[in-house]
C-alpha cells in the first residue's frame, strides 16, 4: 500500500513540477518578447511596456523562489475531492485547479482541523519532500471510519522531523507545518495593531513572516501600492530571514533593521545603553523641535547691510514680524523660510529703491533689478541665513550633540550628567538611536527648497537641450512638418529604471506603508515607536516580541506602557502558548534561572524532551578559555554537522572569537551572517531571534554583572539551542541552573 501511494504522490508532484517549469519559460517567452519591443512605439507604448515587463519579472521571481517543497500537503474531503496545498496556486492551461495557495481560504482547514473538530476533512496528508521528490508520506486521520479501511500511513511527524533538523544559519519558513494556534494568529484580520507575545521557541518570527505573506495575498490591491514595511532588530537578522518571504511567494516587501529605516543613513549599534535611554525618551522630540526653533533667530540689535554702496538697516521687528508669518504658514523650516526671505527681500528692496529715488526726484527708471541685487548681497545673505539658515537633519542633529550651549538651550530638561553623556565630536557614526532623532528633524525640516530648486533647474536645462538637439536632427534628415522636435526629444529620452512601490518605499522617507510588522518589538524606545507610526498613519501594525526578553535600556517594560501612547487603545494581544524549538530541560532551566534573578519570564510548553540536559563547566583552575578549547570537540561532535554557537558578552568577544579561530581557523564565523561556517561567536545581543543546534556560553555573569547587563541577555542566551546547551564559567552558581 506504501509503495502504491508514494508512486501516485510522485506522479502528482512531478506534474506540478511540471507545470512550474511551463509557466516559467512562458514568463520568460513573455518578458524577452516585451524587451525586444524596448525602441518602439509612443510615450503611452514605452509606459506600458515598463508595466508588463515588471509584471513578467515579478511573476518569474515568484515562481523562481517556490521551487523548494512546492507543495506539502493533501486534504481528503468528504466530497472525495483530493486538494493539495502548496506555496503558490496553480492552474492547466484550461484553468482546472492542481494546487492551492497555502493563503487561500480553502487551505485554512489543512492547519485548523482536528479529530474533534473535522471541518469535512477526512485526513489531512504531509508529503516530505527532497528536492523534487516525495521522500515520505505522513497521514493525520480525522475520520474514524477511514481507520479500518487499511489505509492510514504513519511517518516520524512532519513537525518533529523539521525541529529535529540540523539548522544552517538561515531561517526556514514552517508552511508545511504551521500549527492551529500559529494559523489562527496568521490570518487575523489586518487592521489595528496585532501584538503576538511568546516565550523563546514559539515561532513569533515565523508567525510574522506567515502572516505578511498572508495578507499581502489576501489584500492584494489594498497593499500593492502601498506596501509592506518589515522591521528587525538588526542586519544580521536581516540577513537571517531574507530568504524565508520570497520562500512564500512574496518578493515585494521592504525588509530594513532599525539602524536602516533613515535613507543613506547605515547606523551602528548605541554602545552606550545610558545613552540610547536618554535618546530613546519621547521628550528627544522636544528637545528636537526646539532645536529647530532655535535656528529662527533674532539679531540682538539692528544690522547695518551694504547692497551696491548703500546702506540698509535690518531691524529686530522687521525679523520677529517676516518670522511669526513664515511661522504661521505651517510648513516645516526650509520650507517656511521661503517666505521668511521673501518677505525680508521685499523689504530691503523697498528700503534700498527709497535711496535710491531720494536723491533723483522724477526719475522713472525701470529698477526690477533691485531684487536680484538685494538677494545676491554678501551682507543680506550672510543677515538672512543667521536669522534663519537652511539645514539639514544630519546637520542639525551633529551641532546638538556637538555644541553644549546648543543642546542645553534645546533639552534643558536633561540634566547636565545626561547632557554630558549625549556629547560627541562632529563626524562620529551615527547610531541606531540617532535614527529616530534624524527622522524627527526631517520631519521638522523639511527638503531644503535651494537643492530642489537647482533640481528642477537642471532637468529644464537638459528638456531645452533635448529640444533644440531634435529641432537640429529634423532639419538634417529633410523632415521638418512631419516629425515634432518635442515628441522626438520625449522618444529618446533615457528614462530612469522603473522602481516596484517597495523599491520606491525603501528610498522615500515619507513614504506612508499599508502595514508594518515589527520583530523584537520590545527591544523597541519610545522615539523608535514613534518614527513606525509615522511610516503607517492608519497604524495597521504586527507586532510581535516578548517581554522577558527585552534587553536594550529603552525597551518596553509591558506592552501596555509601550503602545497606549501611540495606540490608544486600538491594539489587541495575543500569545504562542508552545515552545518549538528548545527542549524542555534547556527550557525549563532558563525559566528556573530567570525567576531566580527577579524577571517574570512566560513558560511556553515545551513539544519535546531533549537528548541532552543542560551541562555547567565550573572553571576553579586554569582559564575559561582553555576549558572553551578543550570541550569544543565534544560540542562539534554532538552537532554532528549542525550549527554551534559560542555566544558571551560584548566585552569578551574579541578574546572569546581569537581563542575558537586559533582552534579552528576557517571554521569558525564572527557574527550571525557566517552561514557556510559550523561555528559563529556571537554576542547575545546578536543572537536574539536566531537559533543554533547547540550552543556554548561562556561566563554566562557576564551577561548579568557587566558594565550593562540585564538577565534578559542571559536568558534569550540560554534559549537559543535546538538540541544541547553548554554553560562555561568562572564565577558563582547560577540561581535555578546549578548548585
Amino acid at each position: 500500500m506504501l509503495d502504491g501511494e508514494l508512486a501516485h504522490e510522485r506522479d502528482y508532484v512531478a506534474g506540478l513540477y511540471a507545470r512550474l517549469d511551463e509557466l516559467r519559460e512562458e514568463k520568460k517567452a513573455q518578458l524577452a518578447q516585451v524587451r525586444r519591443s524596448s525602441t518602439a512605439g509612443s510615450h503611452q507604448n514605452r509606459s506600458e511596456r515598463d508595466a508588463f515587463a515588471t509584471l513578467y519579472e515579478d511573476r518569474l521571481a515568484q515562481l523562481n523562489a517556490v521551487d523548494d517543497r512546492l507543495v506539502f500537503g493533501r486534504l481528503d474531503l468528504d466530497s472525495g475531492e483530493e486538494r493539495y496545498i502548496g506555496r503558490i496556486g496553480l492552474l492547466t492551461e484550461d484553468l482546472q485547479r492542481l494546487m492551492v495557495d497555502w493563503r487561500a481560504p480553502e487551505a485554512g482547514t489543512f492547519y485548523q482541523a482536528t479529530a474533534f473538530e473535522r471541518q469535512g476533512v477526512r485526513r489531512r496528508r504531509h508529503l516530505i519532500l527532497q528536492g523534487r521528490d516525495v521522500k515520505a508520506i505522513e497521514d493525520d486521520v480525522l475520520d474514524s471510519t477511514m481507520l479500518t479501511e487499511g489505509d492510514a500511513l504513519q511517518g516520524e511527524g512532519a513537525l518533529l522531523a523539521a525541529l529535529n533538523s540540523k539548522r544552517t544559519g538561515r531561517m526556514s519558513d514552517i508552511v508545511g507545518t504551521i500549527q492551529a494556534e500559529q494559523d489562527r494568529i496568521i490570518r487575523s484580520p489586518l487592521a489595528g495593531a496585532l501584538v503576538v507575545q511568546g516565550g523563546p521557541g514559539t515561532g513569533k518570527t515565523a508567525v510574522a513572516l506567515h502572516r505578511a505573506a498572508y495578507l499581502l495575498y489576501t489584500h492584494r490591491e489594498r497593499l500593492k501600492s502601498a506596501g509592506v514595511l518589515l522591521v528587525g532588530p538588526s542586519s544580521s537578522f536581516m540577513k537571517y530571514i531574507e530568504r524565508v518571504l520570497p520562500s512564500l511567494g512574496e518578493t515585494g516587501v521592504v525588509m530594513t533593521s532599525l539602524g536602516r529605516l533613515m535613507p543613506g543613513i547605515k547606523a551602528v549599534p548605541e554602545e552606550d545603553p545610558r545613552v540610547a535611554q536618554i535618546k530613546g525618551r519621547i521628550g528627544m522630540a522636544d528637545a528636537v523641535r526646539q532645536a529647530v526653533a532655535n535656528r529662527q533667530r533674532l539679531p540682538a540689535g539692528d544690522r547695518r547691510l551694504v547692497v551696491d554702496g548703500q546702506t540698509l538697516i535690518l531691524t529686530p521687528r522687521q525679523v520677529r514680524r517676516a518670522r511669526d508669518k513664515a511661522r504661521a504658514t505651517g510648513k516645516p523650516h526650509n520650507e517656511a523660510r521661503v517666505t521668511f526671505v521673501k518677505i525680508l527681500l521685499r523689504e530691503l528692496t523697498d528700503q534700498l529703491r527709497e535711496k535710491l529715488e531720494a536723491g533723483s526726484v522724477g526719475n522713472n527708471a525701470d529698477r526690477s533689478y533691485l531684487t536680484e541685487d538685494v538677494r545676491q548681497a554678501r551682507d543680506v545673505r550672510i543677515a538672512l541665513n543667521l536669522a534663519w539658515m537652511p539645514m539639514t537633519p544630519e546637520k542639525l542633529i551633529t551641532e546638538l550633540f556637538s555644541k553644549p550651549a546648543l543642546l542645553e538651550a534645546a533639552a534643558g530638561f536633561l540634566t547636565a550628567e545626561e547632557r554630558a553623556l549625549l556629547g560627541r565630536e562632529p563626524g562620529a557614526p551615527w547610531t541606531e538611536a540617532d535614527v529616530p532623532l534624524l527622522d524627527e528633524a526631517a520631519e521638522l525640516l523639511g527638503e531644503l527648497d535651494s537643492n530642489s530648486a537647482r533640481d528642477q533647474a537642471a532637468q529644464e536645462a537638459d528638456r531645452r537641450r533635448d529640444v533644440e538637439n531634435a529641432k537640429r536632427a529634423i532639419q538634417n534628415a529633410g523632415v521638418e512638418g512631419l516629425v515634432d522636435a518635442d515628441e522626438l526629444a520625449e522618444h529618446n529620452e533615457v528614462h530612469a529604471e522603473r522602481l516596484s512601490a517597495a523599491e520606491r518605499a525603501a528610498v522615500d522617507r515619507t513614504w506612508a506603508f499599508g502595514h508594518i510588522v515589527v520583530d523584537e518589538a520590545q527591544e523597541l524606545s519610545a522615539m523608535q515607536w514613534r518614527l513606525l507610526v509615522r511610516r503607517c498613519p492608519v497604524k495597521s501594525f504586527t507586532i510581535v516580541g516578548d517581554i522577558a526578553q527585552t534587553s536594550a535600556s529603552a525597551g518596553a517594560s509591558s506592552w501596555q506602557n509601550a503602545l497606549e501612547p501611540f495606540f490608544a487603545g486600538r491594539w489587541q494581544l495575543e500569545e504562542l502558548t508552545v515552545n518549538y524549538r528548545t527542549p524542555a530541560q534547556i527550557a525549563e532551566a532558563a525559566a528556573r534561572m530567570a525567576n531566580a534573578a527577579g524577571l517574570v519570564v512566560s513558560a511556553p510548553k515545551a513539544v519535546r524532551e531533549g537528548r541532552w540536559d543542560p551541562v555547567v563547566d565550573r572553571v576553579t583552575d586554569g582559564s575559561v578559555l582553555e576549558r572553551l578549547v578543550e570541550v569544543l570537540p565534544e560540542e562539534l561532535a554532538a552537532v554532528d554537522g549542525g550549527l554551534l554557537a559560542v555566544i558571551t558578552n560584548s566585552e569578551r568577544l574579541a578574546s572569546v572569537s581569537k581563542t575558537v579561530r586559533g582552534a579552528y581557523g576557517a571554521r569558525v564565523g564572527s557574527g550571525a551572517g557566517s552561514y557556510e561556517q559550523d561555528i559563529v561567536v556571537i554576542s547575545a545581543k546578536e543572537a536574539k531571534g536566531l537559533e543554533f543546534d547547540g550552543v556554548v556560553i561562556v561566563e554566562p555573569h557576564g551577561l548579568l554583572d557587566g558594565a550593562f547587563g540585564r538577565v534578559g541577555d542571559l536568558y534569550v542566551a540560554m534559549t537559543r539551542p535546538t538540541q544541547r546547551l553548554r554553560i562555561i564559567t568562572s564565577g558563582a552558581p547560577l540561581p535555578g541552573v546549578d548548585a
